[in-house]
């Protein structure tokens, strides 16, 4: 039986994986961060000792983009030191390490869409916290960094999430229209992470750094106006496209969060879908289960 290790199990990622069919002879061993903090390193070596994982999926992080700005040292606690961690007892166990990270590793000036080649340049604490934390994963040679970006789903906070509740809530409803990325369900990503995983078994990931996003770009205000056209209740109010100026945060986003997966099919043949397609199965499920939207 394959022990597949998988750290923050409560989060987006996380609970899809749970969710996720897994080959037969895969034993899954979800964690949220209540079961193993990634920050302490004594409580990482006793259960890597315990479970003795050949495969970790490492979802665990600090995500409070804007919080971060305040809290440096929170964010790269969980975000570089914990993944220092991870993979440190991952090398004892002999254990492939799947690290996810994100678009922020980027300051968005690129023209076209990011390939893993690009150089980071973060323009926020998050994105310095992960860029940190993809840097410890990648000294380790049985780890893949998977980046992916703009991820919601059923479960978590995001995008889809919150403006279903706005929805109810507000007749008017500003979304930035200056900002593109690909967004990516978090159902689609465990999907990925599954074959990974199998792929790892057999040896076959050449690559350390990988992209792992839907192939297709949109901007939030094209992601919500979509949203609304599948949800069965709508927006009866005014969805109003605005700049990022006009929605100032604690952190600055990237303008351009398009990342080009090319190689993520090439190498393993695996492709995401088109967002399109895997909003609507997003929104059904949430608008049949009404108190996620809350």
């Amino acid at each position: 039986m394959t022990r597949i290790l998988v750290t923050g199990a409560n989060g987006q990622v996380g609970r899809e994986l749970q969710r996720a069919k897994w080959p037969a002879g895969f034993s899954l061993w979800p964690v949220d961060r209540a079961q193993l903090d990634i920050v302490d390193e004594t409580a990482v070596r006793e259960l890597f000792q315990s479970v003795r994982p050949e495969i970790v999926v490492n979802a665990a992080a600090y995500t409070a983009v804007d919080k971060a700005e305040d809290e440096p040292a929170a964010a790269f606690a969980a975000n570089s030191t914990g993944v220092a961690h991870v993979v440190r007892y991952a090398d004892q166990c002999a254990a492939r390490v799947l690290h996810l990270s994100t678009d922020y590793v980027f300051d968005g000036s690129k023209g076209g869409w990011y390939v893993e080649s690009d150089p980071v340049n973060p323009l926020g604490v998050y994105g310095r916290s992960k860029a940190d934390g993809e840097h410890a994963a990648l000294a380790y040679p049985r780890a893949v960094v998977l980046r992916t970006a703009w991820v919601y789903g059923a479960f978590g906070q995001n995008f889809v999430r919150t403006m279903l509740r706005l929805a109810r809530e507000r007749q008017v409803i500003g979304v930035v229209a200056d900002q593109v990325g690909c967004p990516t369900s978090a159902k689609d990503v465990a999907a990925a992470l599954v074959k990974i995983a199998s792929a790892s078994l057999d040896g076959a990931i050449e690559d350390q750094l990988l992209h792992m996003v839907s192939p297709v770009q949109a901007t939030w205000y094209e992601l919500a106006n979509a949203l609304f056209r599948i949800s069965s209740r709508g927006f009866k109010g005014e969805l109003r496209a605005i700049t990022t100026a006009e929605y100032p945060t604690r952190a600055k986003r990237p303008p351009n969060s398009r990342l080009d997966s090319a190689r993520l099919g090439a190498t393993l043949g695996i492709r995401l879908p088109d967002w399109h397609d895997s909003l609507a199965d997003v929104v059904h499920e949430l608008e049949g289960n009404p108190g996620r939207t809350q």
